[in-house]
């Protein structure tokens, strides 16, 4: 069993450290993700740095807002240093924005960015309120030096963003993932969904090392506890492909043999990641989900990295 990850745990030097919520309302209409950095993983600038030796990751931070939906697309992710960073067990600010968890239990955010391309203010507050805590942390890569750790796989989410009217309530998820060492060194690529479902979640991972072999799990969890951990993509299941991407990125899913998962919207499309709401069958019950792809391959590639200021602009 592993306690909730405090905000000021350490981070080694060249490695990372990350928050991730993603939600989607009732009603279908709206959906967010948000990515807290300490270390941050796709910056240009840290990987610069790390090139020329050993990097701080506090000296990278950010936190990347996204939302989707009725109100329209806004994407910020401002890189700031550490004179920007402010951590405690409890709480953590990368600039005006704040990730703070509650006496009550609830994580409560609040966002003040600016987003990208497009200069738009994005501000407001993010509620989360745990139904399942998750206590455990899962190697994600076989030297042990990759971690994720759902921190709250099946949850509830009130949001207040000034572009978005009245507010909404939905589903959530948040986790917790930190490494030793950049992404691009222990990974070719990986693909995570997590499915949206009211009494469940089913989070799969499926990564494939540096060494070209695969790895992979799935966790479910109830209103009841968890996880019930299960063989890579949870036995039975296997990868079945929904299709590519306008960066002509495969895109896989996990589901039941002979069934078709199918693309509902694609939320991000970018030359080395993919996120993207489907539907698929797991276990022979069809369900939607929030879904990732994501090519360190393609990351590393020296275009790429000239094309990532443009969308992680640094100040400070």
């Amino acid at each position: 069993m592993a306690e909730r990850p405090p905000f000021d745990l350490t981070v080694e030097p060249g490695g990372y450290a990350w928050w991730y919520l993603d939600a989607l309302s009732d009603d279908g209409r709206h959906g967010l993700t948000l990515i807290a950095f300490v270390g941050s993983v796709f910056s240009p600038y840290y990987a610069t740095r790390r090139r020329w030796g050993p990097a701080d990751p506090e000296n990278h931070c950010a936190i990347n807002v996204a939302l989707y939906g009725d109100a329209g697309y806004r994407w910020t992710m401002t890189e700031r240093g550490r004179r920007r960073l402010a951590r405690t067990a409890e709480s953590l600010a990368v600039g005006p924005s704040s990730l703070a968890w509650s006496a009550n239990g609830d994580l409560v955010v609040h966002v003040d960015e600016m987003a990208v391309p497009v200069p738009r203010r994005v501000r407001g507050t993010i509620t989360v309120t745990p139904i399942s805590p998750g206590m455990t942390a899962f190697a994600i890569h076989p030297s042990g030096r990759h971690v994720w750790h759902p921190v709250a796989p099946l949850a509830r989410v009130r949001v207040a963003m000034d572009s978005e009217g009245p507010g909404w309530t939905g589903h959530a998820y948040v986790d917790h993932n930190r490494g030793s060492e950049p992404l691009e060194a222990a990974f070719r690529s990986w693909t995570w969904s997590r499915s949206i479902e009211p009494d469940r979640t089913a989070i799969d991972y499926d990564v494939i090392v540096s060494d070209g072999s695969r790895h992979g799990l799935r966790a479910t969890y109830g209103a009841d506890g968890g996880p019930k951990v299960e063989p890579p993509g949870g036995g039975s299941d296997a990868l079945v492909p929904i299709g590519t991407t306008l960066w002509r990125m495969p895109l896989v899913a996990r589901a039941t043999p002979g069934t078709v998962p199918r693309l509902l919207q694609s939320w991000e499309d970018g030359p080395f990641y993919a996120r993207s709401l489907i539907e698929h069958d797991l276990g022979g019950k069809r369900t939607t989900s929030v879904h990732e792809s994501l090519s360190l391959t393609r990351f590393s590639q020296p275009i790429v990295q000239a094309m990532l200021p443009f969308r992680m602009p640094r100040r400070g």
